[in-house]
Formats: structure tokens, sequence, C-alpha cells
């Protein structure tokens, strides 16, 4: 008999978001490395599966309201949450985040000097993602928007510039990849976002940021990893 295969982190983050709660109060990726069972990220980190498992099925238990059953909605109204949600949060929080970063740097800096390379590597989330969404929103989402038409019988169907929608997604995929891997270097620097005895009132709202700035580009990750790409591979193939 053939071993039963188990889902990934993403699929169950994408069958029910609630499973998003379990991993990250264990730190546990379920975005950029969402292709992992629980049993291989938890023996990664050192945890107990059976707890997280456990954990992960009583959180899913509940019934998921349609409003945030992402993996139900349809793909172009999903590439429009993603641009008007996350794209613009992104978009919002970098100038503001860039300048908190820069203020404590130069005023706590000389005592902590990790200051720097978190002011750093942000810098470079900042121009990446920027780069990033334009490309999304300029020829990957309007593709897969009209894919989504064009399965409803609303638009004409269309061949991709790029040759298939795949190799944009393996591009974006491998770019997530990067954010998240820089993101967990900031993590680290700043010991998961924990301001020392002698931080100031900026250096709390500055951390505070930079957290909920991480917990967003999750979620926008999650989406477009676990939901939409796959997704939009499949609808390509369907409709040739």
């Amino acid at each position: 008999m053939e071993p039963i295969e188990k889902p990934t982190i993403g699929s169950i983050v994408a069958e029910n978001y609630k499973a998003a709660t379990v991993f990250q109060k264990y730190g546990i990726d379920f975005c950029c490395k969402g292709n992992r069972t629980i049993e291989e990220a938890c023996v990664s980190k050192g945890l107990n599966t059976e707890e997280v498992e456990t954990e992960v099925l009583k959180a899913t238990e509940e019934k998921t309201s349609a409003e945030t059953d992402f993996n139900h909605w349809p793909l172009d109204a999903l590439t429009d949450y993603i641009t008007h949600r996350h794209h613009r949060y992104v978009g919002d929080k970098i100038p503001e985040l860039t300048a908190y970063l820069r203020k404590v740097s130069s005023v706590h800096g000389e005592r902590h000097p990790e200051l720097e390379e978190i002011e750093r590597l942000f810098s470079e989330t900042a121009g990446e993602l920027t780069v990033h969404m334009k490309k999304e929103e300029l020829m990957l989402f309007p593709f897969i928007k009209r894919m989504a038409l064009a399965s409803r019988g609303e638009a004409s169907k269309m061949e991709p510039v790029f040759g298939t929608v795949q190799n944009p997604i393996e591009m974006m995929m491998q770019e997530h990849a990067d954010e998240g891997e820089r993101f967990e270097k900031i993590s680290v620097l700043s010991n998961g976002y924990s301001v020392p005895a002698d931080g100031c009132t900026t250096y709390r709202v500055t951390y505070a940021m930079l957290k909920d700035f991480e917990e967003d580009l999750h979620q926008h990750i999650h989406l477009e990893n676990n939901i939409l790409f796959p997704k939009a591979v499949e609808l390509e193939k369907q409709l040739r």
C-alpha cells in the first residue's frame, strides 16, 4: 500500500485561513515555505508535531465564512483584493517605516548596531517589493483576470507574451522567497521585534510596525503562492 500523501502547510491555510494563526504562533512560515508538511516544519524547528497538528485541527473545525474563504473567490476578484488590500498597504507603509527606521537608527544605532542592518535590509525590501508589485499589476494580474473572464464567457482568450503563465509565476515566487528570507533576518536581528530596555516610544512603534508589515506580507504571499498562482496555472490548462 502506498503511503498517504500529507497536505502541505500552504494547502492547509488555503483551505482554511484559521490555521494561519496556529502556524504564526509557532513561527512556522506558511507562505514562502508553504510546500512543507506540518511534520517537516516541526522537525526543522524542534516542535511537537502532534501538538501542532491538534491545534491546527481545533482551529479549523469552525466553518469559514464566504467573505474570507479566499480559496473559493473568483481569480479576478482575488487579484483586485490583493492589489487594493496588500499592495496598497505596502505602498503606504514603506515611506513611513523608512522614516521611522532612519530616526531610530540615528538615535540608538551606537548602542544597538543591529538597527543599521535592519534599516539596510528593509531598504532592500522596499525597493524590491515596489518593482515586484508593479510587475504583477502591469503584466501578470491583468492576464489572470482576462483568463477568469474568458472562463465565464465574458472575454476572449488571449495568448500571453510570456509564453505560459507559469513563467512569471515562477519569477514572482522566487522573489517572494527572497523577501521571506530578508524578513527572517530582520526578525532574528530584532530578537522577534523585542524592544530593548532603553528603547524609546519611537523604537517601540517602529518594531510594532515592522512586525505588522511582516504579518501582512505573509498573508499577501500566502494568497498568491498557495491560492492565486496554482489556480491560475490550472485555469490556463483548462482554457487551452
